[in-house]
C-alpha cells in the first residue's frame, strides 16, 4: 500500500491565516466552542431563515417589523430567535424608535466560509479521489 502526502491548494506562503480551514488545522478546544455555539444557531430552520431574510434584504438591513409576517409564529418566538443569532455573533442590531433593525455580520460568515473552505479535489492516503 503506497501512502501519498496530501497536497493543500491555495496556501502559497504556507500559513493559515486567522481563520484556518477545516482541511489544514485541527481545531483547539476553544475554536472548536466558538463555531459550535454559530452552528447550533444555525441549526435551526427558522434562525438560518431569519439569516437568510436578513442578508439577503436590499441596504443591508431589515426592520423586525418585516420579520415577524414572513413567519407563523408569534412575536416574542421571533424575537428570541434573533437573540441566539445576536449571541453567536451572526447578526447585530440597532433601536430607531419603536422598532429594532438588523443587519448581518460579515466578518462571522466570513470565518464560515474560511473554516468550511475545501480544494475541489483532494486525493486521499490510499489514492483514492474525494471531490468536494
Amino acid at each position: 500500500m503506497s501512502k501519498q502526502e496530501l497536497t493543500v491548494l491555495g496556501q502559497d506562503d504556507g500559513s493559515t491565516g486567522c481563520c484556518p480551514s477545516l482541511l489544514t488545522t485541527p481545531l483547539d478546544e476553544d475554536r472548536a466552542t466558538d463555531l459550535a455555539k454559530v452552528f447550533k444557531a444555525l441549526g435551526d430552520p427558522v434562525r438560518l431563515r431569519l439569516l437568510s431574510l436578513i442578508a439577503s434584504r436590499a441596504g443591508g438591513e431589515v426592520c423586525v417589523c418585516d420579520l415577524t409576517p414572513a413567519f407563523d409564529l408569534s412575536q416574542p418566538t421571533i424575537s428570541h430567535h434573533l437573540k441566539l443569532l445576536r449571541q453567536a455573533g451572526l447578526i447585530d442590531c440597532e433601536r430607531r424608535g419603536t422598532w429594532v433593525y438588523y443587519w448581518v455580520l460579515p466578518d462571522t460568515l466570513d470565518q464560515l466560509t474560511a473554516f468550511l473552505a475545501t480544494t475541489t479535489t483532494a486525493t486521499t492516503t490510499h489514492g483514492s479521489e474525494v471531490t468536494a
